[in-house]
């Protein structure tokens, strides 16, 4: 494709080009032999080496600099690839009927959400018993409305935008979560793709005060990224901390308020699907096994 390859030119002009800028930029200052005395001179002459480590640590530092841009441009490409085969005319399809109709954090949310919803059903139809796609992009702040339910069938929104709470371990509260982790004791939320599995009664404390109400297992299908989900107890359920005008922290869960929970749980429960989107974690963008299956 030609977008890499003037990316990977561009970089590496940085990279050669840096260096003989920053040398050019220091050049070593001629002494005035007229006015200077012969001590002056002798401490100048003194001060040659220190220049040119000044000058090799530019050069290094323009090369880190290139490095910066080369690694940048290989990811913006990376995230931009389009889709290929079958599931890339989903993709593109899915996008234009509904990718007007999101608000979204940057591009990459809804196409890697549908690409990792059309991989895994491609993978396991069976398991994937109900059309309904549950997405939340954390890349927006606790107080914008940024959950929705999409019917992958029939390509509409059947639910959203909603609030949805995320774990305390990731973020402030109110604002935009930027620590995501998979570990049992962290209380941050999880990216990636999920399974909806079987429901059950949960009960939370908020405020002081126990609450409860339907919790949805899920199972983490995005390897190191979520995979613990299940057993560390990460669920939908309804919470009182989450309202109209904003959400609370949960300990990781992408709970929604109690009104919420009463018509989102019953449709994607065993055998829907969850994904759970950020642009702030490049890691988990560049590896997920579903978000990045079949792009060219």
């Amino acid at each position: 494709m030609r977008a890499p390859t003037l990316l990977a030119f561009v970089a590496i002009g940085v990279l050669f080009g840096g260096g003989r800028t920053a040398s050019a930029a220091a050049p070593a200052p001629r002494p005035n032999v007229w006015s200077t005395p012969a001590s002056a001179t002798l401490a100048h002459a003194d001060t040659q080496p220190r220049r040119r480590g000044s000058a090799a640590r530019n050069r290094s530092s323009a090369q880190s600099r290139a490095a910066a841009v080369l690694r940048t441009s290989r990811a913006v490409v990376s995230a931009a690839r389009p889709e290929t085969g079958p599931q890339g005319q989903r993709v593109r399809r899915a996008l234009a009927r509904l990718g007007s109709r999101v608000n979204t954090s940057d591009r990459d949310a809804l196409r890697m959400a549908f690409r990792a919803y059309y991989s895994y059903r491609a993978a396991h139809p069976e398991k994937v018993k109900k059309p309904y796609l549950y997405f939340v992009d954390y890349g927006l702040d606790a107080e914008t409305p940024r959950g929705y339910v999409f019917d992958m069938r029939e390509l509409r929104i059947v639910e959203g935008p909603f609030r949805v709470a995320h774990g305390r371990g990731s973020a402030a509260r109110g604002g935009v979560p930027r620590r995501f982790s998979n570990r049992h004791g962290s209380e941050a939320t999880s990216l990636g793709l999920f399974l909806a599995q079987e429901t059950y009664r949960f009960s939370g404390k908020s405020g002081g005060r126990r609450y409860t109400s339907t919790g949805l297992r899920l199972r983490g299908l995005s390897g190191r990224f979520n995979a613990r989900a299940r057993e560390r107890g990460v669920v939908v359920h309804g919470a009182p901390y989450v309202t109209g005008e904003r959400a609370g922290r949960s300990e990781g869960c992408p709970s929604v308020s109690p009104t919420r929970a009463r018509t989102v749980i019953p449709r994607i429960r065993n055998g829907g699907l969850v994904f759970l989107y950020s642009p702030h974690d490049r890691t988990w963008k560049r590896e997920d096994p579903w978000a990045n299956r079949g792009r060219g």
